[in-house]
């Protein structure tokens, strides 16, 4: 559109040049709001094929439940491993899994319709589509796939979730609403860290292609989990060092894992709440993995300034994490994670330029950028602490 052209968000513009824009907006607005000029433009050739997507955009708006839900369904059957080494007869899977075969059709071509499945020859057979390919031996996806009941159970009622009502997510992640965090019975944080565990290879290996650890000599994760970053840290760097920070039940659960690992050699764990007291000292490089987005304004800049407190003088620290209004991922961002931390009950989405403003008020005074291969899914900033 011409207004979103002239006007980038965040761009300067001559006074004239908003009251222009505003007054676009607003007949812009008047013209899509008008009923006769929709049915117009459906009958006019031209602009029949942008009222037709716009159509099929709000469709999907409101599908899109419908659309996650056979997904679910399909990872919850197994669906995606099933069909790896092939395609199979409808009738076959209806009776492998349990599901009369009329329902399953519905699932199947709903299915198809997504591009996770495709139908094969003459007869009704189902292969993998594009899509449904990418879920097979995906344990991390299925893991977060199959976590989202929590967050639509949420959704159910979302306005009584935007005025404060906390429902299953909240419960899920307890330390989110808990004033004495640290205190946490092991029970209360197996389900999330394990979570976090099944999904860290999502990032793990974008944050270290983008930024290689060989030349640092200890490696400080905070609120680390039970230590798959760390895992992956020390495969690509032999010599480093590993120290990791978190809630006291969760960094036990961590030192278990490195001894299962024979890593105990390299690695130390650290019981502790990041907000209330100091990060250990000693590493060089400290990495904030999917964590400053879980935090509130005023404990992402505890967070910050903590790791920069922890850090000696050209120390680096790594911020990485979905980010708001990173390009072609502009829904993740604002939509799928505003919600989500919203039903959590804390935490916010940040752009980078946010991110950075907070890192510079921090201390850090370097502060840049570092491309990934999947920006949706994360993003890296890159820190340094001056000398």
């Amino acid at each position: 559109m011409p207004g979103q052209m002239l006007m980038q968000p965040g761009a300067a513009a001559p006074p004239w040049l908003q009251r222009w824009h505003a007054r676009w907006l607003t007949w812009r607005d008047r013209l899509l709001g008008s009923a006769e000029f929709r049915k117009q433009a459906l009958a006019f050739a031209a602009t029949r094929w942008l009222a037709r997507r716009r159509a099929s955009n709000l469709f999907d708006l409101m599908a899109g439940f419908v659309y996650s839900q056979v997904l679910a369904a399909c990872v919850e059957l197994r669906l995606f491993d099933r069909l790896a080494a092939g395609p199979l007869p409808a009738g076959r899977l209806a009776e492998a899994l349990a599901v009369p075969l009329d329902a399953l059709l519905r699932l199947l071509d709903a299915a198809v319709a997504l591009r996770l499945l495709e139908r094969r020859g003459a007869e009704a057979r189902y292969g993998l589509g594009p899509l449904g390919a990418a879920m097979v031996d995906n344990p991390a996806l299925a893991a977060m796939v199959a976590h989202h009941t929590a967050l639509y159970a949420d959704l159910q009622d979302p306005v009584a979730l935007l005025r404060g009502r906390s429902g299953a997510l909240a419960a899920y992640w307890p330390y989110a609403g808990s004033g004495t965090p640290h205190a946490l019975p092991p029970g209360q944080v197996s389900p999330y860290s394990a979570l976090m565990s099944a999904s860290q290879p999502l990032v793990a290996d974008e944050v270290l292609d983008a930024y290689p650890l060989t030349g640092h000599r200890c490696l400080l994760d905070v609120g680390g989990g039970e230590g798959l970053f760390l895992a992956a840290a020390a495969r690509r760097a032999p010599a480093l060092q590993l120290m990791l920070f978190d809630l006291p039940a969760v960094a036990q659960r961590a030192h278990q894992r490195f001894e299962a690992l024979g890593l105990s050699h390299r690695a130390c764990t650290f019981g502790g709440d990041f907000l209330r007291q100091p990060l250990p000292r000693g590493a060089d490089v400290i990495s904030l993995v999917r964590v400053v987005h879980d935090q509130d304004d005023d404990g992402a800049q505890t967070l910050l300034r903590a790791a920069y407190q922890a850090l000696p003088p050209g120390g680096v620290l790594l911020l990485a994490e979905p980010m708001a209004g990173t390009r072609g991922a502009q829904a993740m961002g604002d939509a799928y994670f505003g919600l989500y931390l919203l039903a959590m009950g804390r935490g916010r989405p940040r752009t980078a330029a946010e991110l950075t403003a907070r890192l510079q008020r921090a201390g850090f005074d370097a502060v840049h950028p570092r491309r990934t291969r999947l920006p949706l899914q994360t993003g890296l900033l890159v820190a340094r602490r001056g000398g």
